[in-house]
């Protein structure tokens, strides 16, 4: 979960003091849009699999270039290279020792000509709160949870071996999903220390799918999968320069992955362009009996092809939303979405203004009362269900206390020990909360997306630049983001890169309809190949 969105959307009043503590007062005034000269770049040599598509690696596979354990052992060296030297991005928490011999096993059926789909070898990197039944520990970053190896693969992980994916490890992330303490700092967690963007060292990475945020971009990885309650996926995707697409709730199976919200929650993923993330996302989902909404009468979206609809062409005669007030903002990202409303023009979509922020605002602190009942219901039945050394949150946080120097060096665990104090899902505070959750942001999403006849989608700043990592106060904001209003209704939300200010992306977002994926994918794919903002990163060790 991205705190700083709580406040960007004006949701959450409450928030602005639970979950985020902005360092100092005032936020940043955003830097002017001008190119500034960066420190120089640390050590990173030439890597030749940087940037490389599915595509491209699914082309030196099948002309015998490379073998599924050949793209293994190169990218293992990378982050041999860059991610515990060089650089030290420190997005990999741990590889999975058993990834060459899966990789051997799927060269065989490559040549035996069996393929099991555009994933077929291809290495991914998996967020460590995704349960996999192998060698690899399932944490959510937790000392708490060290040593907690799942039984069974998560339905996503499952998914992910059906289709042929090579699961070559896991990232680290902002410890139990960004959950766990009013003054955290994204992409920290005890067992797997600080993350960093790989654009500008001392930069966050954002939350919480901080280390596949790191990872893809910074080519570690063919794609990553992230998850996300609020911002999770988007908001590190926007930061290090990816394409995120966070789905429609209910569309990707949440069984096996560490839950916070069971009405939030969802996998997806995150690659370094729209078509690499609409074949991860073609993989990912799928009914699961085990996750009813998933097998639910109103998801239309069954064994769907996310390609489908990925053409240049595709914003012609298309009419968009777009959110008036980053419209109107006075920031970079302001500067860049007013830079993309134009492309958008030119490429033959009509915009219309709307304000989905202003109808959310009555959420107030429900959202967080919501995320706080059902994060201990969640979690308590998912460690029940595990050999986990800690059974439930309480064991959580007498861990935390009890080995504080190691768990707690930085910050605290304000919001584990106020989510410990609620008292069940049939309590009137939560199902009040939960019915205005839902209710106010889907009416202002169904609300925008009818104006003027009907919408293709709506736009927006998906978040601020990346702000300077500070362990001792915690994340400051640096401008107006978008994910609360999708992320509380359960809708897709889809980012990709749409300038730099001072060489750190900025995403643009596009929030559509239910199951309406494909849809998004689409329009941002126009978008993308009309623009190609997408540049890789090239380590600076800061800006200045």
């Amino acid at each position: 979960m991205q705190r700083r969105q709580f406040l960007q959307h004006g949701t959450q009043a409450a928030l602005a003091s639970t979950l985020l503590p902005l360092a100092a007062a005032a936020a940043p005034t955003a830097p002017a849009l001008a190119p500034a000269d960066s420190k120089p770049a640390v050590a990173a040599a030439p890597f030749a699999l940087s940037e490389l598509s599915i595509a491209d690696l699914q082309a030196q596979l099948s002309s015998g270039k490379a073998t599924s354990r050949s793209l293994c052992q190169q990218y293992l060296a990378r982050i041999a290279a860059i991610d515990k030297a060089g650089p030290g991005l420190n997005a990999v928490i741990e590889l999975n020792p058993d990834a060459l011999s899966i990789a051997d096993g799927l060269d065989k059926e490559r040549k035996a000509g069996k393929l099991r789909g555009p994933l077929h070898g291809i290495p991914v990197l998996i967020k460590d709160n995704i349960d996999t039944g192998d060698k690899m520990q399932t944490t959510a970053g937790a000392l708490a949870l060290a040593g907690h190896h799942a039984a069974h693969d998560s339905f996503v992980a499952k998914q992910l071996r059906a289709a042929g994916a090579i699961i070559m490890g896991k990232t680290n992330l902002s410890e139990w999903a960004n959950f766990r303490s009013t003054h955290s700092a994204s992409g920290w967690s005890s067992r797997g220390g600080q993350t960093h963007n790989p654009y500008v060292i001392d930069r966050t990475p954002s939350g919480s799918s901080a280390g596949s945020g790191s990872a893809a971009s910074a080519s570690l990885c063919a794609v990553a999968v992230g998850t996300e309650t609020n911002g999770s996926i988007v908001s590190p995707s926007s930061v290090n320069g990816l394409v995120g697409l966070k789905p429609t709730v209910g569309l990707v199976s949440r069984t096996g992955i560490i839950p916070i919200s069971a009405t939030q929650d969802t996998a997806g993923p995150m690659a370094r362009c729209v078509r690499d993330a609409a074949l991860l996302l073609g993989a990912l989902a799928g009914p699961d009996p085990a996750d009813a909404v998933t097998v639910s009468a109103s998801n239309p979206a069954k064994a769907a092809d996310y390609t489908r609809l990925l053409r240049p062409d595709a914003l012609k005669g298309q009419k968009l939303g777009v959110e008036k007030g980053h419209l109107t903002s006075q920031t970079a990202g302001g500067e860049l979405l007013r830079q993309a409303v134009a492309v958008l023009k030119a490429q033959g979509a009509t915009m219309v203004e709307v304000d989905v922020r202003t109808a959310t605002q009555p959420i107030g602190e429900a959202e967080f009362d919501v995320l706080l009942y059902e994060f201990k219901d969640g979690v308590n039945k998912y460690l029940a269900n595990t050999k986990a050394p800690v059974k439930t949150l309480a064991d959580v946080i007498a861990f935390n206390k009890a080995n504080a120097a190691k768990a707690m060096p930085f910050f605290q665990q304000e919001t584990l020990e106020l989510a410990e104090k609620t008292d069940g899902l049939t309590a009137e505070k939560y199902t009040t909360a939960l019915r205005k959750v839902v209710d106010i942001s889907r009416q202002a999403l169904d609300a925008a997306l009818k104006t003027d006849g009907g919408l293709a989608g709506i736009v927006a700043i998906t978040t601020g630049p990346a702000a300077c990592i500070d362990l001792v106060n915690g994340e400051y904001n640096t401008g107006p983001g978008y994910s609360g209003a999708a992320a509380m209704a359960g809708y897709p939300h889809l980012t990709l890169p749409m300038g730099y200010v001072h060489g750190l992306p900025i995403g643009l977002s596009i929030v559509g309809g239910p199951y309406k994926e494909a849809e998004i994918l689409g329009l941002g794919y126009a978008y993308e190949q009309a623009t190609k903002h997408r540049k890789a990163p090239e380590f600076k060790a800061v800006i200045g």
